[in-house]
């Protein structure tokens, strides 16, 4: 199998979902050892779920497959260049590799225009479009203080 086979595999689950009003035109497999494990499309709308981007769904698909938190050894091929949320999601999964067939500028022409988050995130929390604010208290650090002395603690 070559990454052109499964970057079609991508392309094809964008294309069935676009075709059939499920979500965005986006479409994900993941593949270890020559092997799709997971595939995701777009749904966010029919799931009415901001999360349910392909990436993210092909990553949740192919964890329970390896019954594994991380992707260590695999490859995601995805019908467009990630975006912000997704780039952060298959980062903690940890592939080996990403492949995507359109580029972020494709998407944005298409009405998919992530540059506003990729700007916010550089912004200091009192410029940002949302409010974000810290609200101090004295419990805050109580769970990673339990988290660090834990022994039964799984690093990730």
């Amino acid at each position: 199998m070559t990454n052109l086979y499964f970057m079609e595999n991508a392309v094809e689950a964008a294309l069935e979902n676009a075709a059939a009003h499920l979500g965005g035109p986006f479409g994900a497999v993941v593949v270890k050892d020559g092997t799709v494990i997971g595939t995701g499309t777009n749904r966010v709308t029919s799931l009415n779920d901001p999360t349910a981007h392909a990436e993210i769904q092909a990553i949740r698909a192919a964890c329970l497959h390896l019954q594994d938190f991380q992707l260590s050894g695999c490859e995601i091929y995805t019908s467009c260049e990630p975006c912000p949320m997704c780039f952060g999601a298959i980062y903690w999964a940890r592939p080996k590799a990403v492949y995507f067939a359109c580029t972020k500028e494709d998407a944005a022409a298409a009405g998919f225009d992530d540059q506003f988050i990729y700007e916010q995130l550089s912004l200091p929390l009192e410029q940002r479009s949302i409010e974000m604010r810290q609200v101090k208290m004295d419990e805050a650090l109580m769970p990673f203080k339990l988290w660090e002395k834990s022994f039964s603690k799984i690093d990730y």
